[in-house]
């Protein structure tokens, strides 16, 4: 029976495996801090192999680096004895939903959420802190004591001296910060599908650093823009009114992401529109009636609804709405012909510049009522151009949403002002809608407020998406001094999860929508396994009285079923049933996708009636065993009820 390791995934050996594949002969053997042959990499050997010249040493090349940069790449591949806790009393609707909110260290449930979540995420959206020299997330701020930096970064010699000046806003305001994004950008890339697209917001402080290590993790060539988010003007600035967040959004792969992202918006007032025609054309036979009375309801409208930027579409033919476009070319390369009129059968009146097509598309665009013509030969023609072929107009990179909106529906919602600058709901819900994800999983893994998980629930509500989240955040205490500390929230994940209850309850209540309105919250804690099961060699015998059961005592079955299934990739959100077989308790996931019994001495007859239902995964404990011949016995009675069957122990 296989072993289960019972910890995050180790991708250092992950990206050694890879090596391995494509260069064997740089592999090289080293001892771990055990004393154990392990499996390395020759590094010189590597970069010849990459090289098409000779390899002598280090050459300048053009990157950002800082001190703590190895380390931040160290702390992304390190594996942790973890795992994430069940917490129902927290949860709404457990066994229906697909939500997860997750309470942690953003870097420990990225790497918890490896293997059941690799290349599944459609979309990621994170604010960070902005790192103004006041944001709390892992330190008070990020500028760690003047000493400690100049000695990591090599500006302090052995006699203490500093070497150069170093301003305080390059470096030690920057460093920490650097390192503790690039670490968890290097694991959210991984779990991004192929179509999977980032948005990250930042302001000024940051942009240029975070849009530097971002080419670096995502290449260069995945960026899909930056929008600027004009969030209103601010009136204590000494030059210009610094009212402007960024989004940076970067694709795993570009081209996926454009194959089937939706990054084109409607045109303003289109469906109105289109409403009044169709209730038109089932009114009037001929088109000029239907013509005139376009014009009419165009007119008709107030001066700022939308659907006057679109009133230039009042002609109609048996195609559709259209206006006439201009019809001449853009260069001089087009031959020079004749267009006949169709009725005064002379030759039209020619654009200065030219036709815009060739004489034979020309012709195919007559022959198919394509191109408008006027009353006589004296009017130049024009090109049809039909609304509904037109419908979709390409994003500029700008967004005007006053900041203040934003506050104010969290305030309305929540009943005080417990959240200070949440994000907008609706310009998430227009990101989401860009990447063309009806019914993908959306993560954030600084969730804050929970405004991603809002926004998911409004637009499955509106159009009757599938959409799942994935909500992380660090409980982070909120001020004894704070609202949101004397109305009872103690921490931000608190505030997080009523936001979603109350949330959930406004949308259902103004469109009686039959979505997703639940979640199942998670709490990351240390590993279920005490910790001679990860280091056995360091057992004493006095310990040995201590240790006869290598779970730790106030752990439950469900907890191991969660270590279990995120050590097996299996998504936390899939059902999960508990049965009762002969007085002991079985865990099933998705049916017999896994089935995990944790009892001790389980008899013959309840292992043949888990084999009888042909699990593609079945764990035990060591202890469900007598001994070693009913270990053996099971994996006999396996190989003739459910041979197909995986087979692991903790």
């Amino acid at each position: 029976m296989k072993k289960l390791t019972m910890k995050s995934v180790d991708l250092t050996q992950a990206n050694i495996d890879k090596i391995v594949e494509l260069f064997p002969n740089v592999i090289s053997e080293a001892r771990d801090e055990h004393g154990k042959v392990i499996r390395a990499v020759d590094f010189d050997l590597l970069r010849q192999e990459l090289s098409d010249v000779l390899v002598e040493g280090e050459k300048e090349r053009y990157q950002l680096t800082w001190p703590g940069k190895k380390q931040a790449i160290l702390n992304a591949n390190t594996p942790i004895d973890k795992t994430l806790r069940p917490v129902k009393e927290d949860s709404v609707d457990w066994d229906n939903t697909q939500n997860l909110y997750i309470e942690g260290d953003n870097l420990e449930v990225l790497k918890l959420l490896q293997e059941s979540y690799l290349n599944k995420i459609k979309f990621i959206y994170i604010d960070p802190p902005y790192n103004t020299g006041n944001d709390f997330v892992y330190k008070d701020d990020f500028k760690e004591p003047a000493n400690e930096y100049f000695e990591e970064s090599g500006q302090i010699d052995e006699e203490g001296n500093r070497l150069f000046r170093n301003t305080e806003s390059n470096g030690r305001f920057h460093s920490d910060w650097l390192t503790m994004m690039y670490s968890r950008l290097k694991i959210a890339r991984n779990l991004l599908r192929e179509d999977g697209v980032i948005f990250v917001s930042i302001d000024e402080h940051e942009e240029n650093n975070l849009t530097t290590i971002l080419n670096s993790i995502f290449n260069e060539e995945n960026k899909i823009s930056k929008i600027t988010w004009e969030k209103g003007r601010k009136n204590d600035s000494t030059f210009y009114s610094e009212s402007v967040e960024y989004v940076l959004i970067y694709a795993k792969d570009k081209q996926m992401a454009s194959k089937y992202g939706k990054w084109r918006a409607k045109k303003p007032g289109y469906d109105d529109v289109m409403k009044k025609f169709n209730a038109l054309r089932k009114k009037f036979t001929d088109n000029n009636e239907v013509e005139e009375s376009m014009k009419e309801f165009y007119r008709s409208l107030p001066e700022n609804h939308p659907a006057k930027e679109i009133k230039h579409f009042f002609r109609v033919d048996n195609r559709g709405l259209y206006f006439g476009g201009d019809i001449s070319s853009a260069s001089t390369s087009i031959p020079d012909y004749d267009v006949i009129h169709p009725i005064t059968k002379k030759p039209v009146k020619k654009p200065s510049r030219g036709w815009g097509c060739t004489e034979p598309e020309m012709k195919k665009r007559i022959a198919e009522d394509r191109v408008h013509f006027g009353p006589d030969e004296t009017t130049i023609p024009l090109r049809k151009i039909y609304l509904h072929e037109a419908q979709d107009y390409v994003q500029t990179p700008v967004i005007y949403k006053d900041g203040r909106a934003a506050t104010l529906t969290l305030k309305e919602l929540l009943g005080g002002n417990f959240f200070d600058n949440p994000k907008d709901v609706s310009v998430l819900k227009d990101f989401i809608e860009y990447v063309g994800c009806e019914n993908d999983i959306i993560l954030d893994f600084f969730s804050g407020s929970a405004t991603t998980a809002h926004a998911v629930m409004q637009l499955n509500a509106e159009d009757r998406g599938n959409r799942k989240y994935i909500m992380v955040q660090l409980p982070e205490e909120t001020d004894e001094k704070s609202e949101a500390y004397k109305a009872g929230y103690k921490n931000i994940c608190e505030i997080g999860k009523e936001r979603i209850r109350r949330a959930a309850k406004k949308i259902k209540e103004e469109t009686g929508a039959d979505i997703d309105y639940g979640f199942r919250v998670f709490r990351v804690d240390s590993s279920n396994m005490k910790d001679v099961y990860y280091t056995p060699d360091k057992l004493k015998q006095g310990d040995m009285f201590d240790l006869v059961s290598n779970i730790k005592e106030d752990r439950t079955g469900e907890d191991l079923l969660i270590q279990v299934m995120l050590e097996l990739g299996l998504e936390l959100s899939l059902p999960m049933e508990t049965k009762q077989i002969e007085g002991k308790t079985v865990h099933y996931v998705a049916g017999n996708s896994l089935i995990a019994c944790f009892d001790d001495n389980v008899p013959e007859s309840v292992i043949k009636q888990i084999a009888a239902e042909h699990p593609l995964r079945v764990v035990f404990r060591d202890s469900s065993f007598e001994d070693d011949s009913a270990r053996i016995n099971v994996e006999e009675l396996f190989k003739m009820l459910s041979p197909g069957t995986e087979i692991q122990v903790l």
